[in-house]
């Protein structure tokens, strides 16, 4: 039986995407310009090729704002369940605080906030 709903919502599903692609294909107004074939940054031509090496100091701002929004996310369903938590709840989202925080102070000694 389990499987039997599976099987209807996940092909439902299915059909659902597809129409909704098709009747965007059909129904959507499309031409060709060779201008849309160009990047576009900021309304000033590009110069040079796109593939360009970014610094590392871009992909360590990333991931420093990956780990506070994820952060974030969790700290967020534990706030709506903290008092059935307990003392154990406390402790656990401090120690995960205190984790997040010496990541911090990590990346802060390394210099991983600086801009240069």
């Amino acid at each position: 039986m389990n499987s039997a709903l599976f099987l209807v919502v996940f092909v439902t599903g299915l059909l659902l995407v597809c129409a909704g692609l098709g009747m965007a294909i059909l129904l959507s107004p499309s031409s060709f310009n060779a201008q849309k074939g160009q990047a576009y940054e900021c309304g000033i031509p590009t110069k040079g090729t796109s593939w360009m090496q970014f610094r590392v100091g871009y992909y360590l701002y990333a991931i420093l704002y990956l780990m506070f929004d994820v952060e974030a996310i969790f700290l967020f369903p534990w706030a709506t369940v903290v008092r059935d938590l307990g003392m154990a709840g406390l402790y656990s989202i401090l120690f995960f605080l205190l984790i997040l925080g010496l990541g911090l102070a990590y990346a802060w000694r390394k210099g991983a906030l600086q801009w240069k």
